[in-house]
């Protein structure tokens, strides 16, 4: 009862619309300050265009509020890349962004060069597969962030329906893995994290000093690890919501699904480990058994690696 209080009291402070912070309004706000607007991307050529090219017209040419566009190429096999830099933005390639470095895959280690290539002051993160982004997306996102000081990081809430096969909305229905693992998990383990309506949404923004102390997941459980890391980094009360309205994107299959639920439940348990909440006499198993419509079974491998905070690595080489 402690923590639903402890939520309760937050929630109203901490919450926001993305209404509450229109673009021309924050300019004053933004000073000196830079903003990235990074979106990883694989194979999106047929979105990563339009959402590049809503920020470049409404948020730096109409309204300077954005500094810098980067996408991230994560080893594409289709026109992404060109479709995101004809838009507008800069565009790396994942595996050449600190290329000394052992590769590694998944959404997080998108995330993490980005981070490493991009330069402003605070950086937003934005999932390329959107078809609902206005750009309301990155100034509701930015604004606490701009008027208030004492924030360093914001989350977006938003209704995710699910479309179904028949283009059919079905309300309440996205968010699938959100509700049946992610939501479980924080009110048992971090209640303090239960106000955050939507835990593994792709649309956040933080300070750059912040997410550089900070660990990545690599793999899908990136989002889950940020949100427990950065409540230990900076406590609660250094971190928002906006609700940006509705946000659709492409839904993935039921065995997908089942796979980033084992590396969410991978990278809960690696915190729990690490904030001694937990002790095992041996690891959990990262394999999961799966069974198609057939009955053919498939073995998988959900391991999640991890990439350090990046400003131990900047120090490492300082160093040396």
């Amino acid at each position: 009862m402690r923590a639903l209080a402890r939520v309760q009291e937050w929630y109203g402070p901490h919450s926001s619309t993305a209404a509450e912070w229109p673009a021309d309004a924050l300019m004053m706000a933004k000073g000196e300050t830079t903003v990235s607007v990074v979106l990883p991307a694989r194979d999106e050529e047929s979105t990563v265009g339009g959402i590049v090219a809503a920020i470049r017209r409404d948020l730096v040419e109409r309204t300077p509020l954005v500094d810098e566009i980067l996408v991230v190429d994560s080893n594409s096999t289709d026109a992404t890349a060109q479709r995101a830099r004809d838009a507008g933005a800069r565009v790396v390639a994942q595996r050449e962004v600190l290329p000394h470095l052992p590769p590694l895959t998944g959404k997080g280690e998108a995330l993490w060069k980005g981070l490493a290539a991009s330069k402003g002051d605070i950086v937003v993160y934005i999932d390329a597969d959107l078809r609902s982004f206005g750009p309301h997306y990155v100034s509701g996102l930015i604004g606490p962030l701009l008027v208030d000081a004492d924030i360093h990081f914001v989350k977006a809430t938003y209704e995710r329906p699910y479309i179904g096969s028949d283009g059919v909305a079905q309300q309440g229905g996205g968010g699938r893995v959100t509700e049946l693992v992610a939501r479980p998990l924080i009110n048992m383990f971090w209640p303090e994290l239960a106000g955050f309506a939507q835990p593994l949404g792709g649309e956040y923004a933080a300070r750059r000093e912040v997410l550089e102390r900070v660990p990545f997941a690599t793999e899908y459980g990136v989002e889950f690890g940020l949100l427990v890391d950065l409540l230990q980094l900076v406590g609660l009360d250094a971190m928002a919501q906006v609700d940006l309205g509705h946000r659709t994107h492409t839904h993935q299959s039921i065995p997908a699904l089942g796979r980033m639920a084992g590396q969410i439940m991978l990278t809960a348990w690696s915190r729990l480990e690490r904030q001694g909440r937990v002790l095992a006499s041996e690891p959990p198993a990262h394999t999961l058994l799966q069974f198609g419509l057939e009955g053919q079974a498939d073995l998988v491998d959900v391991a999640v690696a991890e990439r350090p905070p990046l400003a131990s690595l900047v120090l490492e080489e300082d160093v040396a």
